[in-house]
């Protein structure tokens, strides 16, 4: 705090979504890597730890492994998040598609498609909308996101 900081404090809350630069973007695509190989390997243990972690712990010994890489992937995640939509906004992107997708059906498999395809659909809504009503972008993208949730 001394030396002064050069980095603004609205892109440390709100992100930069449109002037990522290449550093960032390997960043979130390793981090992306990272999360689809995990699941790939661990989904049944995942769902299990998110659904009912005492019956993991009592069938199996993968029960705190499981935990600490569930958690490992939503800090990845919130870091790559970070670097695009800021502190404020990744929590939301992580959240409202999968509350919406909640509404829409029971079953875990169908529910985590949904909510990636929300997720998607939120960014590009949210980027025309940034773009035709010269809002901001990270801001448009959480707005059409709790839009989809608030009409589920």
């Amino acid at each position: 705090s001394i030396r002064g900081s050069s980095v603004d404090l609205m892109h440390v809350l709100f992100g930069t979504v449109l002037a990522l630069n290449n550093e960032a973007l390997t960043l979130i695509g390793g981090i992306v890597l990272v999360t689809l190989v995990s699941l790939t390997i661990f989904w049944r243990a995942l769902v299990a730890e998110c659904l009912d972690p005492l019956f993991l712990r009592s069938v199996s010994r993968m029960g705190s492994p499981v935990h600490f890489i569930f958690l490992g992937l939503v800090v990845l995640n919130l870091v790559g998040g970070f670097q695009a939509l800021g502190t404020l906004l990744s929590v939301g992107l992580m959240m409202l598609p999968a509350a919406a997708a909640r509404f829409w059906t029971v079953r875990v498999e169908p529910m985590c498609v949904l909510a990636v395809l929300i997720g998607f659909a939120s960014c590009a809504a949210g980027l025309l909308l940034s773009y035709h009503a010269s809002l901001p972008s990270g801001p448009a993208i959480i707005l059409s996101a709790g839009g989809v949730y608030f009409a589920s």
